[in-house]
């Protein structure tokens, strides 16, 4: 009886195995018709993908591939065609073709019993990767023009784990010219991937930050993901980073010295921006933002003024560096008359208040330099009414209070 018992759970043992390899079989056909529920050819392999007798065989993931690859190519058809095809199944098949090859590629180059590693299907999931690499660009635009950035973000995403995948580089020289579509993917997952959290987004940015395209761009956004998760040691490495690539970046070189001050870090702050006024010194910018650190680093205004003057000196252009200078003399003279109005003698009142105005004077045509450059910066207006007031220049002050509309 016990014989015949274990027989019978043999038996059963085979059907199963057969019925599961008979779903993977018939999961094709039925995704092979044009009739065929897709649906239907998605639940028979699913089951093979999970069953114990098939789920470690490369076909059954080959075909669960091929499955998704069918719909998406009857929708891409369509298009091919000149018809309209539903762009949301076709792009949602495209999004699920790969994991199934890329887990069919790992087990069909496993050895066999003979410890031979024969690979039946890795040609032809090669083949149609390739053939449908563009269309993630395409699905991404898609998703992107409906706002929907975790879907455009998968498929750049997919784009790049597929085009740098052992299944695609397999066989291709290693000098071969890269897809232009590697960069824009790049590029565009990592700008998608700054409404998606932290973690995705420094992901992104940091494998995006290593293609040659759009990097500066890369680069601050990265930046500003450290700074608004207040990570100020991976700011400050990939500030260092990104000014070794873009060492004449405004961007870069403020913030790493903002950062630096911030930390406490003032000795290494100066240090860094004398050294690259040593490497250049015709670059009006660097003495602009060393003035910027012994201002707010060290509180010497004595060196700030020097450091603020040379960057004038060398471009006098450049709104920030005047503005700087101008700001330096104008606080200089508040704090001096302050010290005026404090005093009761009227000859040393007037003395110190003439102190006053002298600094009112060297800050306004600095003032009145940033205002040719930008009209409409309000601050600037408003400080110079003030330097019109202490200067007693009326018809001038007249000009700015109607300039501020405040007549």
């Amino acid at each position: 009886m016990k014989k015949l018992v274990l027989t019978i759970g043999f038996f059963l043992v085979v059907v199963v195995c057969f019925g599961q390899k008979k779903n993977v079989t018939d999961a094709l056909r039925i995704a092979k018709d044009t009739k065929g529920s897709i649906e239907e050819a998605r639940t028979k392999i699913k089951s093979a993908l999970e069953h114990p007798e098939t789920k470690d065989d490369a076909k059954t993931w080959f075909t669960a591939g091929q499955i998704e690859n069918l719909q998406f190519d009857r929708e891409s058809t369509k298009q091919i065609l000149g018809q309209q095809p539903n762009e949301a199944i076709m792009y949602d098949a495209l999004y699920r073709i790969y994991p199934f090859f890329e887990k069919a590629y790992q087990l069909d180059k496993l050895p066999d019993a003979k410890g031979k590693i024969k690979p039946k299907y890795s040609k032809d999931m090669k083949a149609i990767m390739k053939a449908n690499l563009p269309y993630y660009m395409n699905g991404g635009s898609y998703y992107w023009d409906k706002d929907d950035y975790q879907m455009t973000f998968n498929l750049f995403d997919q784009f790049i784990e597929a085009y740098d995948s052992p299944l695609l580089k397999e066989g291709e020289p290693a000098n071969a010219p890269i897809d232009s579509n590697y960069y824009y993917a790049n590029y565009y997952a990592a700008i998608a991937a700054t409404t998606l959290g932290h973690e995705t987004a420094i992901r992104s940015m940091k494998r995006a930050s290593k293609v040659d395209f759009k990097q500066n761009d890369i680069y601050q956004y990265l930046v500003e993901e450290y700074k608004n998760a207040g990570d100020k040691e991976n700011m400050e490495s990939t500030l260092i980073e990104a000014l070794a690539l873009f060492p004449l970046e405004s961007y870069f070189l403020e913030s790493l010295a903002q950062v630096l001050i911030e930390s406490g870090k003032h000795e290494k702050a100066i240090e860094f921006m004398l050294g690259a006024i040593k490497n250049d010194p015709n670059y009006a910018n660097y003495y602009n933002y060393a003035g910027y650190i012994y201002e707010n680093g060290y509180n010497d205004m004595e060196k700030a003024e020097e450091y603020f003057k040379k960057s004038v000196e060398i471009n006098s252009e450049n709104p920030d560096s005047q503005f700087n200078l101008g700001r330096i003399y104008f606080n200089q003279g508040v704090a001096q008359l302050d010290i005026a109005n404090d005093i009761s003698d009227v000859r040393k009142y007037n003395e110190e208040r003439d102190k006053a105005k002298d600094l009112f004077r060297k800050s306004l045509p600095h003032f009145e330099k940033v205002l040719e450059l930008n009209p409409e910066l309000l601050e600037v207006k408003i400080t110079l009414r003030s330097i019109y007031y202490n200067l007693d220049m009326g018809d001038k002050l007249d000009e700015m209070i109607k300039l501020l509309g405040e007549e």
